[in-house]
């Protein structure tokens, strides 16, 4: 948890004139995913968007389908994944797939897979 801690303190450099990009967002999500920290993964996914005009990409939306999904709000992610623009991005309908797999959601998954 320290080292997603200190991951999560690079936006604080952003006063210091080290800007963040689409990458580094990727990092902080997938890191937040790792630690459970889904507020704070919110908070950064907001963040990317209105404070820094980064543009969300299918990698972001694939580590937010990844953190809620952890987190069991499934509902969530399944929203997520709808709401991407391209409704054909295997690693985030992979991610709720399995998410419904290991929580034994087999209705779920199975709408999923179709």
């Amino acid at each position: 948890m320290g080292m997603v801690r200190k991951l999560l303190n690079i936006l604080n450099r952003c006063e210091e004139g080290v800007q963040p990009n689409d990458i580094t967002f990727i990092c902080i999500l997938s890191a937040c995913s790792h630690a459970g920290l889904v507020d704070e993964g919110m908070h950064f996914y907001a963040s990317m968007v209105t404070d820094y005009m980064i543009s969300v990409k299918l990698e972001h939306y694939t580590c937010m389908v990844n953190l809620l999904s952890c987190a069991d709000h499934l509902q969530e992610a399944e929203n997520m994944v709808m709401a991407m623009p391209c409704k054909q991005h295997v690693a985030a309908w992979m991610v709720l797939l399995g998410t419904y797999r290991i929580h034994g959601n087999v209705e779920m998954a199975e709408h999923i897979a179709k």
